[in-house]
């Protein structure tokens, strides 16, 4: 939220809980506008609007959580949801090429599950498991305030150098889902791709490949257009 409508959601706040005949306290407000500070006012406002009305919890006053809540969903929702991303995106994009999502937990998550290659070509027999694993570490990484996430998830394909000796394209880096955010997640992550220790032991490792011939010169991706250049190196 801009620091200039800080003041306008103080009024709303102090209008809305008198709704239910509360007085906002400095330190209430504080919270208030801590957790309210990644959404817009129309969001909040919103998000009272449908507590106010909800036959159950509207008679009751909404603590923080129950707004937070309604904004941002239970991190048991989004992790579900991050994995169904996900999903779509290992089976339409596939692990050659290099990805960015436009939810950064989602990066982190890949990271810790061995990477993105690994993540694509795990067993059909595990994916449950996976799924169960993806979901809790995304939940863990989800109530972290600072998050360190690789700014590309990085496929299998070759060396840009590679392509160019056989006067081919180089791959781009192809976006996964709202391609401002997906900018947003590219710009914030590190430069590292190295997989984090917490890698599951289960995946199969990346099979080898002849180097002598660029790996997917005819692979014929269905995805959207890529949004990013490809990372340099």
């Amino acid at each position: 939220m801009p620091p200039s409508t800080t003041d306008d959601l103080s009024d709303f706040l102090a209008d809305a809980l008198s709704y239910w005949r509360v007085d906002l306290s400095w330190f209430s407000l504080s919270v208030w506008q801590q957790a309210c500070e990644p959404f817009t006012l129309e969001q909040v406002r919103k998000a009272f609007t449908a507590h106010a009305t909800d036959p159950q919890r509207g008679m009751f006053p909404p603590k923080v959580a129950d707004i937070v809540r309604a904004l941002q969903g239970t991190h048991g929702d989004r992790s579900l949801i991050a994995w169904g991303k996900t999903l779509e995106a290992m089976s339409r994009v596939g692990a050659w090429r290099d990805v960015v999502f436009d939810d950064p937990v989602i990066h982190a998550v890949v990271q810790d599950l061995g990477g993105w290659v690994k993540l694509c070509r795990m067993p059909s027999k595990d994916i449950g498991y996976v799924q169960h694993r993806f979901c809790q570490t995304y939940q863990a990484y989800a109530s972290v305030g600072h998050l360190d996430y690789p700014a590309v998830l990085a496929g299998d394909c070759s060396p840009g150098g590679e392509y160019h000796r056989y006067g081919l394209p180089e791959p781009e880096v192809v976006h996964i889902g709202k391609r401002a955010q997906a900018a947003l997640v590219l710009a914030g992550g590190s430069a590292s791709k190295a997989p984090s220790l917490f890698a599951l032991a289960h995946l199969t490792p990346t099979p080898e490949r002849p180097s002598s011939q660029p790996r997917d010169p005819k692979e014929n991706l269905d995805a959207d257009e890529p949004a990013f250049p490809r990372r340099a190196g």
